[in-house]
């Protein structure tokens, strides 16, 4: 079983940074596919970022140029650098990770942040 644990939100005003961490337990971190995941006040949970390993990473438009997704293995730590925060990015950040092609089995419990304007 794997567990996820986030750590790093917190509030910002528009136009600055955060570091989001998530430490994977229980295997190998680069057993799995590892994303990040929002969710907004009444809007639906939406795709961040992920990272592969080995076969690289993925953005959503919304946040591509300025969110970083990173992985250290020896640390088992995805991370997640954000940059020119705006009000729309105010969310609940969970990290997620996949054993099988199309679907993340398992998810930290989250992080919140709020960006002021």
């Amino acid at each position: 079983q794997v567990q996820l644990t986030e750590s790093g939100g917190g509030l910002v005003q528009a136009g600055g940074s955060l570091r989001l961490a998530c430490v994977v337990s229980g295997r190998t971190v680069t057993s799995y596919r590892l994303g990040w995941f929002r969710q907004a006040p009444g809007k639906e949970r939406e795709f961040v970022a992920s990272f592969w390993f080995g076969r690289g990473v993925n953005y959503a438009a919304s946040v591509k140029g300025r969110f970083t997704i990173s992985l250290d293995t020896a640390k088992n730590t995805l991370s997640l650098q954000m940059n020119s925060l705006n009000s729309e990015d105010t969310a609940v950040y969970h990290c997620a990770a996949g054993e099988t092609v199309g679907r993340y089995e398992y998810w930290g419990q989250g992080t919140q942040v709020t960006v002021s304007s």
